[in-house]
Parts: C-alpha cells; structure tokens; sequence
C-alpha cells in the first residue's frame, strides 16, 4: 500500500480527533498509537504533531492539562471537547464525500452511458 504523506498530512487533525475521541492522551502516544495503526507505515514528527495540537488548542478543539504520573517528567495530556467532537464529525463526513468522489473518479469501469 502506498500512501503519500501529503495525503495524511492533510487529515493530522483529523487523526488527532479521532484517537482523542477514545481517552485524553500525550503526544508520544498519540504518536505510538498512530504508528501501530499503520503498522510502522506513518507517524508523526514532532513538529507537526506539536504544532497541530497548538491549533486544535487555538479553535477550541482540545484542551490541555497537566497529568499526574507519578515520578519522571510530568506530561501535557490533550481531551477533546465538545467543539472538538462537531469538527470530528464534519471531517469525518467530509472524507466519506471525499472518498466517494474519488472512488468514482478513479474507476476504470465506469459507464458514462448510465
């Protein structure tokens, strides 16, 4: 499978939602658990990753907080609010349109007679 990485860069925030509609989580994890789902296929660099939190953060589709973890460094956790949750929602709508589109676009069996 080939997927371009400007194909998934396009949906980080999308991603980012949708594993934080699961539980709050920390970056590295986030990153971990992206990862795992691509079976080592795609991750994120910590720039984009930061940065996308900085902008959920900014339009009010996350927050952030301080865990309690015990000993170590403390970690900045990330929960997705309910604005969060309604711009998942429309993303996820937007990419069902989106794949549709391109399914039928990408058909070679399609009969322009029907």
């Amino acid at each position: 499978m080939s997927i371009t990485a400007d194909t998934l860069r396009g949906n980080t925030d999308t991603i980012i939602l949708t594993l934080l509609m699961r539980k709050d989580s920390y970056g590295y994890e986030i990153n971990k658990s992206v990862q795992k789902r691509t079976k080592g296929e795609y991750g994120f660099k910590e720039a984009t990753l930061y940065t996308a939190f900085k902008r959920l953060e900014q339009n009010g589709f996350i927050r952030s907080y301080w865990g309690e973890d015990g000993p170590g460094a403390r970690r900045r956790y990330y929960s997705i609010t309910e604005a969060g949750r309604r711009q998942w929602e429309e993303s996820v709508k937007d990419w069902e349109i989106t794949r549709a589109l391109l399914d039928a676009l990408f058909s070679v069996d399609y009969d322009e007679e029907a």
